[in-house]
């Protein structure tokens, strides 16, 4: 367990995702089983075999920033700076001379600024190379959230991105939560953005095979540990955590959230998309996070899966889940944030920490949807369909991604 000097403590969250465009409408439709799914509207999906997506609706970017700015950043970087504005104000973090140094950027993407790439190759191809915009290449690099984010606010402590697919934005937090812990920085902006809606991006995944092709019924088509999934939905969106070091957040009138106190990263090195069937990388993690945060399985409350919707994610997961919770496992409540959401890749992790924490402040557990057809193989309690109240201290996330990367955090009430 943490000494009280290097305690971590989470004091703001902001979000922009399919279901809302704040932590509070999130939770709300979350709570009540509401699906983001729907048709592509973004582009002519027509050719595609899947042409549905959970897309973020109804954002201005205006509303965070001036219009020539906007104009100029590439959409994930957008929702970046939307969902940092939201966290910083809930947290009453001013990033200033006081404290400029100390304050940290690390925001995570699974594929960067993919709507700029897009437009770059187009104006390539259609009007020569003297047509690309110079911003192209700033704007489309996985790294410039977290450069610009430092820039907007005036954060001048440790900046980097971290990509590990969809393991990404769980990945950020535990390197944010192991730099407030050694004292690297005070405070740290962490979490993750994806916006991959252009025709390229749809078809690189839609071409692996793990997207759902239940074009008839979108906001059916997630549908984690049921045996009628078959792949999951693509999402867009930002999930932003502001971590502090317990002394700096009391410092200065803080009130904590939740508190950090595990994270554990494991890589399967077996296969470039499946994860390995015998669920060892993803159930290592999981007991490197305990560990680290000097609990026993039995002390976990409930876990938010990783929970894709995928034919081998599920089972995978499920079998992960057994091999570090025994027994255990069939008592401990679990749910797929994802079967709302749909996969915001890089984002994921990050806006399903926002979750744990809100289920830990409410007493809550949103459910899984669309669990219709119990797989055999999938047989724990997935908190089918409908929200259920609990009380939860401890709070276990997983993410997992493309290339054997996995992720695990602990979040527990602040006490």
């Amino acid at each position: 367990m943490s000494k009280e000097s290097d305690r971590v403590v989470i004091t703001g969250m902001g979000t922009i995702n399919p279901l809302g465009l704040d932590v509070e409408t999130t939770w709300r439709k979350l709570l009540a089983g509401k699906s983001g799914a729907g048709p592509i509207t973004r582009f002519d999906p027509s050719d595609f075999l899947t042409q549905i997506a959970c897309e973020v609706k109804d954002f201005d970017p205006q509303d965070y920033m001036d219009r020539k700015e906007a104009r100029r950043l590439d959409r994930y970087i957008q929702f970046a700076i939307a969902a940092t504005t939201q966290a910083l104000e809930q947290a009453g973090l001013t990033v200033d001379e006081s404290n400029a140094d100390d304050v940290g950027v690390i925001i995570g993407s699974g594929i960067g600024g993919l709507l700029t790439m897009d437009k770059g190759y187009h104006d390539l191809f259609e009007k020569g190379p003297m047509r690309v915009s110079p911003l192209t290449g700033p704007m489309m690099i996985s790294n410039m959230a977290a450069g610009q984010i430092a820039i907007t606010f005036g954060a001048a402590g440790p900046n980097f991105c971290i990509v590990s697919a969809c393991a990404t934005g769980s990945n950020v937090l535990g390197e944010a939560f192991e730099i407030v812990r050694r004292g690297d920085a005070v405070a740290v902006i962490a979490g993750g953005s994806e916006s991959p809606f252009v025709p390229f991006g749809m078809a690189a995944f839609h071409r692996t095979g793990a997207l759902s092709r239940r074009n008839d019924e979108p906001e059916r088509a997630s549908r984690p540990f049921d045996t009628q999934r078959d792949g999951f939905v693509f999402g867009e969106g930002a999930g932003i955590l502001i971590l502090e070091s317990l002394e700096y957040a009391q410092r200065r009138g803080a009130k904590p959230l939740a508190e950090m106190v595990g994270y554990g990263a494991t890589s399967d090195a077996y296969h470039i998309s499946a994860p390995a069937q015998n669920g060892r990388g993803a159930a290592q993690s999981m007991k490197r996070a305990l560990k680290k945060a000097g609990l026993e399985p039995t002390d976990v409350d409930y876990i938010n899966a990783h929970g894709t919707s995928t034919i081998l994610n599920d089972v995978t997961e499920t079998k992960a889940i057994k091999a570090v919770f025994g027994d255990y496992a069939y008592q401990v409540p679990i749910s797929s944030t994802k079967s709302m959401t749909g996969h915001l890749m890089g984002a994921a992790g990050a806006l399903e920490a926002i979750v744990c924490v809100k289920t830990i402040q409410e007493g809550i557990i949103h459910p899984t949807i669309n669990y219709e057809y119990p797989d055999p193989e999938c047989d724990l309690d997935y908190v089918p369909n409908v929200a259920r109240p609990a009380d939860v201290r401890v709070a276990l996330s997983n993410s997992f991604g493309f290339g054997g990367h996995n992720a695990t955090i602990v979040i527990k009430a602040y006490e």
